[in-house]
């Protein structure tokens, strides 16, 4: 693993170690009978049910106050990215839980989050049935390993691998990016059509379809970023620190002042910006009024000068 997402690992351990808690342990304080477990005893129980947004304020303000120290930029060009360049699919040759124990990844997914396991000819890794209580759309769904039927439950990578790349992979080395792609922190069996749909989108753009769950979401994708030393665009922070605002009802931790946080541009907030009321036209209109780049909520932002979807126009 490289000294950089070492590092960042060690300084941020005692916040992820509370969100990590959240998690596993399910956004509500409620009881445990609301808690189901996942599978075969490797992995804890997650809350699915709307009471989810009753939250452990404690371990939300952790994710909240972890994602404070995330940096913000700009989504950088997909140019290069490849899956391959995150290993071999479902490698067991990993640093991560789970790591060399002979079973590859999903299978290892797979025996975490169903339950009512049965496997192929005894194997002890292969998962043949078994059925999900899906944390995504809140539904049961029966597993049935074969051609036709094993997309019914897919795994997801809860930070997808090409949003990853953009917010920083690129800069990991390939062993590092490969415990990225099989750290069960990273991975949810969850419903096919749902993870389909997901495709590589972030918080931004995408969210479970079960309010009740996206604490837990949330709050995992900030202990996947933060351990791997990745980035959040603005959008994407705004959304996350919403949702985390939302499980607590307090107002979330504003981002760290000292050192800045890194954005794509200097923001800048001149007297002709801040007297515009409609979208500007195009990028050049707002250079010349001196507003770029142009963030979400500013006046004169517009979707159609935000090219790259990150909350930030004009920004070039």
């Amino acid at each position: 693993m490289s000294r950089t997402a070492i590092s960042r690992r060690s300084a941020a351990a005692v916040s992820i170690g509370f969100v990590a808690a959240l998690i596993l342990g399910g956004c509500s304080s409620s009881s445990a009978a609301e808690t189901g477990s996942l599978g075969s005893g490797i992995g804890s129980g997650v809350t699915t049910s709307s009471s989810a947004l009753t939250s452990d304020n404690a371990a939300v303000s952790a994710a909240s106050t972890l994602l404070a120290q995330i940096p913000i930029k700009g989504r950088a060009p997909k140019t290069g990215y490849d899956r391959a360049l995150f290993g071999t699919a479902w490698t067991d040759d990993v640093d991560v839980e789970f790591g060399h124990n002979g079973c590859d990844t999903r299978n290892d997914i797979l025996a975490r989050d169903l339950t009512a396991l049965t496997y192929k000819d005894g194997n002890r890794c292969t998962v043949q049935t078994g059925t999900l209580e899906d944390q995504y759309t809140n539904t049961t769904i029966a597993f049935t390993r074969g051609q036709d039927t094993s997309s019914a439950v897919q795994i997801d990578h809860v930070v997808a691998l090409s949003d990853a790349w953009q917010k920083g992979a690129q800069q990991l080395d390939t062993q590092t990016r490969t415990n990225l792609a099989n750290d069960p922190r990273n991975l949810r069996a969850v419903d096919g059509p749902a993870n389909q749909q997901k495709s590589d989108s972030d918080a931004s753009s995408w969210l479970p379809p079960n309010r009740g769950y996206r604490c837990q979401y949330v709050a995992a994708q900030v202990e996947v970023k933060a351990a791997y030393g990745l980035w959040v665009t603005q959008a994407e922070h705004d959304t996350i620190a919403g949702i985390l605002q939302d499980c607590t009802g307090t107002a979330p931790v504003q981002p760290a002042t000292s050192p800045p946080l890194v954005t794509s541009k200097p923001i800048v907030t001149s007297a002709p910006a801040a007297a515009v009321t409609a979208p500007f036209k195009n990028c050049a209109a707002a250079k010349a009024a001196g507003a770029a780049p142009v963030r979400i909520g500013d006046p004169g932002y517009g979707a159609h000068l935000d090219g790259d979807g990150d909350g930030v126009a004009c920004e070039k």
